[in-house]
């Protein structure tokens, strides 16, 4: 049992986090576990920040002006990896909004681990070689844009669409509605124009290969492109966020 335990605890830390369960077996050896835990998966933080560019990833930044995590949850989890390529492509990105809107800042969410190809990033079923990203979407309430807020308090889940028309009931399917979710969700509204120009600025960047986002949503926005496409019944909904992919 106790096998089954510590091995349960390393296994979810790994899938997390990449490298709380590393953390978490070198803790195993002292009394005082958590505090040990907790100072080793620091320690394995900072050395992902120094080591993971010479892999081919770099972090995006937890703070900034322009262009920053939505939450400081995806920061510690080592989630807000990329290659430098699609960093710059967000940064391109991010600026190109905040010229056009002033004061705008764009909120990425889910990238990838600091090492590694092929290492998924649950719940996701793609985002496991650095060149994967998504974005939340821009929010208003009714004084107008919310600075660097959204309606979710994780990003995700946030759905525009209060029920899912696109797709028939499918057999293992990550398209979760997420019902018991909506209730942490604020009361904001989509802002469009600075989402519409987020997506148009992706769609007119020819590193960008593909843009996940609900046809509803693009249609919504007056968009339309051969990049912007639908992911398929069986992935996460994407009326809450945008995907894109080198």
């Amino acid at each position: 049992m106790r096998i089954l335990f510590h091995g349960t605890i390393v296994v979810v830390l790994t899938a997390l986090t990449q490298l709380g369960g590393l953390a978490w077996l070198l803790s195993l050896r002292f009394r005082l576990r958590l505090p040990v835990f907790l100072l080793a998966y620091a320690v394995l933080w900072g050395g992902a920040q120094v080591v993971a560019p010479a892999f081919g990833r770099v972090p995006l930044p937890c703070t900034g002006e322009v262009l920053r995590q939505q939450s400081w949850v995806y920061c510690v989890m080592l989630r807000n990896f990329v290659t430098p390529d699609l960093a710059e492509v967000a940064d391109d990105a991010a600026r190109s909004v905040a010229a056009r809107f002033p004061g705008t800042v764009t909120l990425a969410l889910d990238g990838s681990f600091p090492f590694g190809t092929g290492i998924p990033l649950l719940p996701h079923l793609s985002h496991d070689d650095g060149e994967k990203l998504d974005f939340a979407f821009y929010y208003r309430d009714e004084a107008g844009y919310v600075m660097g807020e959204t309606a979710s308090p994780l990003g995700y889940f946030a759905f525009l669409r209060a029920g899912d028309e696109t797709c028939p009931p499918v057999w293992v399917t990550l398209r979760w509605n997420m019902g018991w979710f909506q209730v942490l969700n604020r009361d904001l509204q989509l802002e469009p124009g600075r989402t519409r120009a987020l997506i148009a600025a992706f769609v007119d960047d020819p590193r960008v290969a593909k843009i996940f986002v609900e046809p509803p949503v693009a249609a919504q926005l007056g968009l339309q492109s051969d990049r912007l496409r639908f992911q398929g019944c069986r992935a996460a909904r994407h009326d809450d966020h945008i995907h894109i992919q080198l």
